[in-house]
């Protein structure tokens, strides 16, 4: 049976179509995924993302762990405590085994936040690298989160918390502030301007019920899933998995090769690859006609077939878009395979939205 989160009774009163995504019983959505995606887009929505795994660290071998763990460098987070930082954490060869945001709390304390579909790659992998530097990883399932995203985010979070939300709305983006009651990050996965809110599992069904009641709409995995396709923002085991590298991904601006004496797993592997070039690049593709590319459709280019990682309608642009993995070399005029026909597309930079207007 799928696991169930603090919040799922209030999904099922809300009448939330209810789907098992990763092990868990998650909403696919409240009656319209298009009505939730435009809340977003144009208001506020709120997503249970309790099923995504959080995992505390701490002591002194803390920092040097996540040195070697991930691509991107924690060594970043020393001046500021309250600074958030996005990362791959690497096979040998290179692949992606996640991505995810670790948390600086202060001194030798940091929070982990990684994905749902990960979880049991994730953990004993985590175990086994921290007990080489003599540290114990806390997974921290006893804690729910809730995402609040988009242009009124800001009004729903000082609704919902009164003062208790001045510190969390002076917060820059990926910075996170703990209060008495909650841990809470301006971060998100939809790019609208909004926070992810930490917080214990009996404090989430009363946080949810107050943000609903300030105007917020609870939205589900459909529309999460349309909102990070526009803009442009990578999912775990569809755009990226372990056969992937980040330069292939479109993520090479997540590694930190600096210092050059900084050994993490995965490195020899990304340096041979650097030098080399990598054989394939992602981009972002606009369809011609109504036909959605799915994953998995082939790209079609001078330089050889590529493959459709995400594709879906975008109810902003009002066409199709897709996110997709081609040969390095090739060239503009590329045709989507859909259905046993050809479909012109329109290459250009990801985001395809952010904060509500279209970027391309």
């Amino acid at each position: 049976m799928p696991r169930k989160t603090p919040l799922y009774d209030a999904h099922e009163a809300a009448g939330a179509r209810i789907v098992d995504f990763a092990g868990w019983a998650m909403p696919v959505h409240f009656g319209s995924q298009l009505a939730e995606h435009e809340a977003v887009r144009a208001a506020c929505g709120l997503f249970d993302v309790s099923h995504m795994a959080i995992t505390d660290l701490a002591g002194g071998g803390a920092r040097a762990l996540l040195r070697e763990i991930l691509a991107n460098d924690v060594a970043k987070l020393d001046e500021q405590t309250d600074k958030a930082l996005y990362s791959c954490m690497l096979n040998d060869n290179g692949g992606i085994i996640d991505d995810l945001i670790v948390y600086h709390r202060g001194g030798a304390d940091y929070r982990i936040v990684s994905n749902a579909a990960t979880r049991e790659r994730v953990r004993p992998y985590l175990d086994e690298r921290a007990a080489r530097h003599g540290v114990t990883p806390a997974p921290r399932d006893d804690l729910a989160m809730i995402a609040i995203q988009g242009p009124r985010a800001v009004e729903m979070l000082r609704t919902a918390l009164g003062d208790d939300a001045e510190p969390a709305v002076a917060l820059k983006p990926f910075h996170s502030v703990e209060t008495a009651d909650a841990f809470i990050g301006r971060t998100g996965y939809t790019g609208e301007d909004g926070f992810e809110v930490i917080l214990s599992a009996p404090a989430a069904g009363v946080f949810w019920r107050r943000l609903m009641q300030a105007g917020a709409r609870p939205c589900g995995l459909g529309a999460r899933d349309s909102l990070r396709l526009e803009a442009g923002l990578n999912l775990n085991g569809q755009d990226m998995d372990e056969e992937t590298t980040p330069l292939e991904a479109g993520l090479g601006w997540t590694v930190a090769w600096e210092p050059e004496d900084r050994f993490f797993v995965g490195r020899p592997a990304l340096e041979a690859q650097r030098r080399d070039g990598p054989q394939y690049r992602m981009i972002g593709l606009v369809l011609e006609g109504r036909a959605l590319p799915r994953h998995g459709c082939a790209v079609r280019t001078d330089a050889g077939d590529g493959i459709i990682t995400s594709g879906g309608h975008s109810p902003v642009l009002g066409r199709p878009i897709a996110l997709a993995r081609i040969p390095a070399a090739a060239q503009d005029g590329f045709q989507v395979h859909i259905r046993n026909r050809e479909v012109p597309a329109r290459a250009v930079r990801p985001p395809f939205v952010r904060h509500g207007k279209v970027c391309v």
